[in-house]
Parts: structure tokens; sequence; C-alpha cells
């Protein structure tokens, strides 16, 4: 276990904490967790019990996260490690993230993987990045970041990128961290419902957190892309997709936004999977509040990956699943359109 950094003990008798990892802001009473179940008050201090806890290693393709605008075609080393600060009932990741939350105990057989280890293997495989991923990682923040700073201190990993896939309810005083160090190049954030009543119900959050989230990384010019997961019943009604276009839209018309396809997972196996019509409905929703990049993902749609120049619809990035045909053009480190020069929001 590892000392946490964002707490407060609140009361020196009782030794009461809060925990400033996450917009829950969890009050912990002493030998007690918060709601993810992996950071433990003992005495007034906060511990992160799932520190270099590490599952899911794999190396993925940048598209697979998915990121469409920032460094396409890039290999990322992934992993997560155990709990999660949401309990949605859709989860398809559940054995990591919510598990955990039945039996905490077995965190303690579970073996601690250095960062250092970690820097190790992307050395080893000459990835282009790290993807932080399949739990959420603002609960082990601690250790992703000493991961992004153990990169930093080697040569061969100096360079590498750093991109958390989160549900976007970190709270403020971890994102001022990733700002004052600098240490995330993108963030893709899961917006899985515009109703507050649905947060709170599937995943146990609320929605304007999840915005503020959208909003705040935006305005530190990391990379943002946004990513909602359709599910038959729950938010796939023309009015939730016309309130995240328009959201999007009035921050900015390049937000790559990605609609994702529900499959039958967790406690959610009695839902269908997403028709296709309905995920091509979405599409045309967002595209008509004039966002210029809308992707259909988990499905065999003609065309639904790919890019376009917006000015004159030449197909600049083509994917089919994981393959990924670059067609722009590079000059002064800016992705263009070959036909038109149109300047491409697209991080090579």
């Amino acid at each position: 276990m590892k000392e946490a950094l964002l707490f407060e003990c609140k009361d020196e008798e009782t030794k009461e904490v809060v925990c400033k990892l996450c917009n829950h802001y969890c009050k912990i009473s002493n030998n007690n967790s918060g709601i993810c179940r992996v950071r433990f008050n003992h005495d007034g201090k906060l511990f992160s019990y799932s520190y270099g806890k590490v599952d899911g290693v794999a190396i993925d393709p940048i598209e697979k996260k998915p990121f469409y605008h920032f460094k396409p075609k890039a290999k990322v080393l992934s992993f997560g490690t155990p709990g999660c600060n949401f309990k949605c009932a859709n989860c398809q990741n559940s054995y990591l993230s919510q598990s955990i939350k039945v039996k905490p105990e077995f965190l303690l057989f579970q073996e601690v993987v250095p960062p250092e280890n970690i820097v190790k293997l992307a050395e080893k495989y000459k990835v282009d990045g790290i993807s932080y991923t399949y739990s959420e990682p603002t609960i082990f923040f601690e250790y992703a970041r000493d991961v992004i700073w153990n990169c930093k201190n080697n040569d061969a990993t100096k360079d590498l990128v750093h991109m958390f896939v989160s549900n976007g309810y970190f709270s403020k005083e971890m994102l001022e961290i990733v700002k004052t160090e600098n240490l995330l190049d993108a963030i893709n954030i899961d917006l899985k419902f515009f109703d507050d009543q649905k947060y709170l119900k599937i995943t146990g959050g609320h929605l304007r957190p999840v915005l503020e989230s959208i909003e705040k990384v935006l305005a530190l010019g990391i990379h943002l892309e946004v990513i909602n997961l359709v599910i038959p019943g729950e938010n796939d009604d023309d009015e939730s997709f016309k309130n995240i276009a328009n959201f999007i839209s009035k921050l900015s018309k390049d937000i790559p936004l990605h609609f994702s396809r529900f499959y039958p997972q967790y406690k959610m196996t009695e839902k269908p999977p997403t028709p296709y019509s309905t995920l091509i409905r979405a599409k045309e929703i967002a595209t008509s509040f004039g966002l210029n990049y809308v992707y259909i993902g988990n499905t065999d749609i003609q065309n639904a990956e790919n890019t376009y120049c917006p000015k004159c619809k030449f197909l600049v990035v083509e994917r089919k699943r994981y393959i990924t045909n670059v067609n722009y053009v590079i000059e002064n480190g800016k992705a263009k359109c070959p036909k038109c020069s149109e300047i491409l929001p697209i991080v090579v």
C-alpha cells in the first residue's frame, strides 16, 4: 500500500479523513474505506491499497482506447488496477473494477508491480505511449503518477505520451496536479448519460461533475475525446443525443465524439445490443449540431470510423476496426488535408 496524495484529516480525535481524489469527496471514518473500496483510512492517514496491483497488461493500437485524433497508428501499453469509484451496471471490465468491492481482502494477496517495471515493459516493446485504462485511472492516480515520472526520468521513455481513459469523475485537486506537473497528454471521458438520475442510478455518480471535467480538460489544452455508450432503453432517445451534441458543440465543434455500441454485460445481460439504426441516428443528430467529427464504434458499419476533412470531405484517415490508414500530410508539425490544405485537429 502507499499513502495517498490527496486527503485531509478532519478530526484528530476520531481520525476521520476526507479523500479529495475524486468528486465523491468521501468522508472516511477510521479503519474504513471509500466508495472505491481500495483507499483505506488508518489512524487518520489515507492509503491506496491498489497501488501497483496491475492487471490487464496489453499492447494495443491507440484507436482501441478510442483515440482517433491523437497520434494515429500509435502503439500503447495498457493496464489498470482493481476497483472503481463508479458501480456501472453495464461495466465491461467488472471483474477488475467491481469484484474487489465484494472481497477487498483479495488486494492483500496480489503482487505489487513497481513503477519501474512498467517503464521496462514500455521500453522493451518500444511503445509510443501508456494508456491508463480498463478500471478508472483516477483511483490509482498515485501509481500512474509514479509510472509517468519514471518514464520521464528514463532516456528511452522520456518522450512517451500518457493518456487516461476515464469516467471524468476526478476532483479539481487531482486535475491541478495533472496541470502543474504536466502529467497527461490526452484524456478520453465517458459521458454516460445526460440525465442526473440515470447517472446516480446506474453509476452512483452525478452528471454535473463529469460535464465540468470535460470543460476543464479542454481549457487546460489536454487532448480530449468524448465517448457515449448507447444503451437500449437508457440513453438511446433523440433527446439524449441532442443534449450531448448541444453541450459539446458549444465547447468546440472539433471535439471527437464517439457513439459506441452496447453489448450485454455484467448486470445488464437482459438488454439487447444497440441496433445499428440507433447509432446511425445518433451520429446524424450530432452532425446536425455542427460537430465535425462524430464516430460510431464497436460495429461493422461502413465508413463509421473514418475521418473526413470538414471542408472538402476528403478521406483523411481510414479505419477498419483497428487497421488505420493515414491520408493527411504533415507540415510544420500539423496535419493537413492534402486536397484543400485545411489544418486538421489531429495530434500527430
